[in-house]
């Protein structure tokens, strides 16, 4: 009985209920959007990280295990590295964030980079030849609109796109590791050097030794990296989740209130009737909250369907700077703090509605 009259409630108010469905359904894809950015931009991390190849990173001493920006480290560290036992590559790189972005330029010795995961697949063009040559992957070309034979400006400066590669090594633009190293004026200094073993299995082996050897110096495995890349090992990421999903409640909230006290005020001879009829007052409270929960229910589907949007939209526009992710495991996070939302707004309006005097009701006009 209940659900045929929401059923009949919802039908007869098209435009109504269209309105509370989108607008519950914007917190929705808000949440999952943000969270779908936030896990693609990590796992994009951790996959570019795998594709360089090694096995070992070896950083300076008090470095974040995620922030290579800077070049603290001397490159002298190369030649010694190299003659470790078990080492079968060793390739020193210096790594700038691009300003006002996500994206980050690599300064890469060309050789030694091509030891550790083989050469760049081109897409376009060549590899790095002269100072102000530039690489891009395929996914920061297309997000620039940029060819092998342009010039692209990044960190106030020139540049010659020679070559567009495959995406997943490292980061999505190179240069010469001689020429970042003057541009940030490092020279001489390295953010980090990637080493090859001659096998994996001697991965927890080698790290030990090098740690004796270079104390106070930062030595991961690629396993600890990449599963360093994760929403929990970031606070201020994690916070800012939080605050987004306390405005997705909020949003929620306030929509289903308003559109449910509208509701009531426009069944109030509906009310009236049911109520002369015999229906009890958690009979008629049961009413309202059904459709807030189908309103929910619905705006929740709108707002997952939306997020696929938004992903496409960031795919086109931000591919390289803004990956966005579909996670389906948040699909029932983010419905059910919608649904939550609107039982929470309907409560208000739904004890206005069990207080009503029948008589008065069935009086309104």
């Amino acid at each position: 009985m209940i659900l045929k009259l929401v059923w009949e409630n919802v039908r007869f108010r098209p435009v109504r209920t269209m309105l509370s469905v989108l607008l519950i359904a914007v917190p929705v894809t808000l949440i999952l959007t943000l969270i779908g950015l936030s896990h693609g931009f990590l796992q994009d991390s951790a996959k570019r990280a795998e594709g360089v190849g090694a096995d070992i990173i070896f950083r300076p001493p008090d470095s974040a295990l995620l922030s290579f920006s800077g070049a603290p480290m001397p490159d002298k560290f190369i030649d010694v590295l190299s003659k470790e036992p078990h080492v079968a590559a060793v390739a020193g790189v210096v790594m700038q964030q691009v300003g006002g972005t996500f994206d980050s330029v690599s300064g890469i010795d060309p050789a030694q980079f091509a030891r550790l995961s083989g050469p760049f697949i081109y897409y376009e063009g060549h590899g790095l030849e002269k100072p102000d040559d530039m690489l891009l992957d395929q996914y920061y070309a297309n997000q620039r609109h940029a060819h092998a034979g342009q010039k692209l400006n990044v960190l106030n400066r020139e540049w010659d796109v020679v070559g567009i590669v495959e995406p997943g090594k490292l980061s999505h633009l190179f240069v010469q590791l001689a020429t970042l190293q003057q541009l940030v004026g490092d020279t001489g200094k390295l953010s980090a050097i990637y080493i090859k073993l001659d096998n994996p299995a001697n991965t927890t082996m080698v790290i030990d030794q090098l740690r004796a050897k270079y104390e106070g110096y930062k030595l991961y495995s690629l396993k600890e990296l990449t599963s360093a890349y994760s929403v929990q090992n970031i606070p201020l990421l994690s916070g800012f989740i939080n605050a987004v999903m306390g405005i997705g409640v909020v949003i929620g909230f306030a929509v289903v209130s308003l559109s449910m006290y509208m509701a009531v005020l426009q069944r109030t001879r509906e009310i009236g009737i049911l109520k002369s009829l015999g229906a009890s007052k958690g009979f008629v409270l049961g009413i309202i909250l059904a459709e807030a929960f189908a309103l929910g229910l619905g705006g929740t589907i709108v707002g997952i369907v939306f997020s696929f949007g938004t992903r496409a939209l960031m795919h086109s526009l931000m591919q390289a700077s803004l990956p966005q992710a579909i996670v389906p495991t948040w699909w029932p996070i983010a419905g059910l703090i919608a649904m939550g939302a609107a039982l929470l707004g309907a409560l208000y309006p739904g004890m206005l509605a069990v207080r009503q005097d029948p008589i008065e009701a069935l009086a309104y006009e």
